[in-house]
């Protein structure tokens, strides 16, 4: 499958990326957690939990831009996460990478975050996944289906997916956007935000 598959709306986008592989920089992981992000009030996919939901932006434009692409941003300025760009050139959405099953290059991605990590947590979470497949701020707008980048994206068939609501988000919290390979401990724990109204107060 091409990047085009991915011109569709963020959560069918998320459920096809789910079990698809990540390769570069010395490491290939399956991707085993997502978590779909759609865009402004005034697009096919309102999203008050989106970067891109008050409109374009310096920091959001790849959002805006053709499917397949990488947008990176820097999470409390600190650590690196990684999004698969969705929906028609133009129109704002895209998956966040949650977590990651290392198949390959476990050794680097170890080196990487450190020794007293343990294998299953090397890629849980968005910064974690980053830092373990050397993924950096340089890799935003790249093409993930560019078979010369230094990340590159294969899609697999769709996974059986488990579903539910994003993690840490304090808009739009109830929305079961976050998807799941069932029995993997790679994948994160659930943590609502303190901010989030209360459960069925969301949309």
């Amino acid at each position: 499958m091409t990047a085009d598959a991915l011109t569709t709306d963020p959560v069918s986008a998320a459920r096809l990326l789910l079990g698809g592989v990540l390769s570069g920089r010395g490491v290939t992981a399956v991707i085993a957690e997502v978590e779909a992000y759609g865009g402004p009030l005034d697009g096919p996919w309102p999203d008050a939990a989106s970067h891109s939901y008050r409109g374009r932006g310096g920091r959001n434009a790849i959002m805006f831009g053709a499917p397949g692409r990488l947008y990176a941003y820097r999470s409390h300025g600190i650590h690196v996460c990684a999004n698969v760009v969705c929906g028609a050139d133009g129109v704002a959405a895209a998956v966040l990478l949650r977590a990651a099953v290392l198949t390959d290059g476990v050794e680097v991605a170890q080196a990487r975050r450190g020794p007293s990590v343990r294998p299953a947590a090397l890629a849980r979470g968005p910064g974690n996944l980053c830092s373990a497949l050397g993924i950096t701020m340089a890799d935003n707008g790249i093409d993930l289906f560019d078979g010369r980048a230094d990340v590159q994206l294969t899609l697999a068939q769709p996974s059986t997916a488990v579903s539910g609501p994003r993690v840490g988000v304090s808009k739009a919290a109830d929305r079961p956007w976050r998807f799941w390979l069932a029995g993997r401990p790679e994948v994160s724990a659930f943590r609502r935000s303190p901010r989030a109204p209360a459960p069925g107060d969301s949309d």
